[in-house]
């Protein structure tokens, strides 16, 4: 018969936290399993001769050992901070092991904890990580490769969220990155520091500038909160047109370059976007289509692309202002540098540098199944260059022609004043709706 396997949530206060099933699991065990630092709180109450295997940097290894220990007939205890199932050990050893295999003995989260100390309710809180390895300091465009990456996300997503931090990616670290997407005074964050130990240490509803600047005793817990009266800049899309930095200025509708607010709409209603898309934007200009496609796929990812200096300098400011931690402009020519993204959902071609044929003929082999490409235009030789690419490599298209009229006070009346009409192209592998 296989011996047990028990996976026990512990804190730092050690064995006088643990409950009477605990520590009977722990007496009786034959091989113990866990951080350096957990295993020191129990070993002075293991049995004499048991086994005890430091998984510091070694969690892989993990289902192995218990398998092996098993093998020779020791019933087994793996030590986890917390709660396991939160974050925790627990997933990888189930699925590993087979959940029947494992019995789960949690101790109360290091989340409920650091919440119980600031005496804040937790129920609407989301819980983020961002333990691993270090990545540097969070710089505006950075990828989801970003260590930070999910942690940001998580609160442009939520008010209250609780982060289980690391040494390598501190409440410091996060502090920055916060200030550097554009965040100031509506966000607070409180740090719990050494919790259950002797020496635990409470800093509550620091600013952003004040976490940025200073170090934290290790291991800590973040909660971050934020508190802000909704503004024009809230809305997932739709976003007045004189809302964008954009080159030329001004207020009016016929200065600077920006994808209209109705040509906007049209062209993101035909990218058909899911929340978790990966988007791809060529030809960014101002950055008003990307922008945002990438609040509507906002557990996805947009990756940008504009050749030109002085509207890729916009596009960084329109990201800034609209705090887009989910979009990574680049600058440059495509197809230059596509070749490192991931492979796109939907793709926006707003300008092409000349290159429009290439790129149709790139992202036939590119997009994911199910996949959209869409194309504004306003030149009649670029429609005519797209449909016959697009015929050439087998992707079906649909055509829309988009006439808008604006209202415009003259003479304490109104008149209405047109823009450009805009041919917008959907193409996919089946036929385009």
């Amino acid at each position: 018969m296989t011996e047990s396997c028990t996976l026990i949530g512990i804190l730092d206060d050690g064995w006088p936290g643990l409950t009477d099933t605990a520590r009977i699991r722990l007496a009786q065990a034959g091989c113990v399993i866990g951080a350096t630092r957990t295993l020191n709180l129990v070993a002075p109450h293991l049995a004499p001769g048991v086994r005890q295997l430091a998984m510091d940097g070694a969690l892989a290894q993990v289902p192995a050992w218990v398998s092996e220990a098993q093998a020779h007939g020791l019933p087994v205890v793996v030590l986890a901070t917390g709660d396991p199932l939160c974050h925790g050990i627990a997933g990888r050893l189930t699925a590993a092991l087979g959940s029947a295999a494992i019995q789960i003995l949690p101790a109360a989260s290091t989340v409920q904890l650091a919440f119980a100390r600031f005496k804040r309710p937790w129920q609407d809180a989301r819980i983020s990580s961002c333990h691993g390895a270090a990545s540097g300091d969070w710089s505006l465009g950075d990828t989801p490769a970003h260590g930070l990456y999910r942690v940001l996300r998580a609160v442009a997503r939520h008010p209250v969220v609780a982060v289980f931090t690391s040494p390598a990616n501190g409440p410091d670290r996060i502090a920055r990155a916060l200030l550097t997407l554009g965040y100031g005074d509506e966000i607070r964050l409180s740090v719990a520091a050494r919790l259950a130990r002797p020496d635990e240490v409470l800093f509550p509803d620091l600013t952003l500038a004040q976490a940025a600047g200073q170090r934290f005793p290790e291991p800590n817990m973040l909660i971050c909160e934020r508190s802000e009266p909704p503004t024009a800049d809230d809305a997932v899309c739709g976003l007045d047109d004189r809302r964008y930095a954009r080159q030329g200025g001004g207020d009016g509708d016929q200065t600077g370059l920006i994808t209209k607010l109705e040509v906007r709409a049209v062209t993101l209603a035909r990218l058909a976007l899911r929340p978790d898309s990966v988007v791809w934007d060529i030809g960014a200009g101002s950055g008003a289509v990307g922008l945002e496609a990438s609040r509507i796929a906002y557990d996805g990812h947009c990756w940008a692309i504009e050749k030109s200096a002085a509207q890729a300098a916009d596009a960084r400011a329109n990201a800034r202002r609209l705090r887009a931690g989910n979009y990574s402009l680049f600058e440059g020519r495509a197809p230059d540098g596509l070749a490192a993204w991931p492979d796109p959902d939907a793709v926006f071609i707003g300008g092409s540098g000349g290159a429009l044929a290439e790129l149709i003929r790139l992202l036939r082999d590119r997009l994911r199944p199910g996949g959209r490409l869409v194309m504004n235009f306003i030149a009649l030789e670029n429609l005519t260059t797209a449909m016959a690419a697009l015929d050439q490599v087998g992707l079906s298209w649909d055509l829309t022609q988009l006439s808008v009229a604006r209202s415009q006070p003259i003479l304490g009346l109104h008149r209405l004043v047109a823009l450009n009409p805009v041919w917008i192209v959907t193409a996919s592998e089946g036929k385009a709706r």
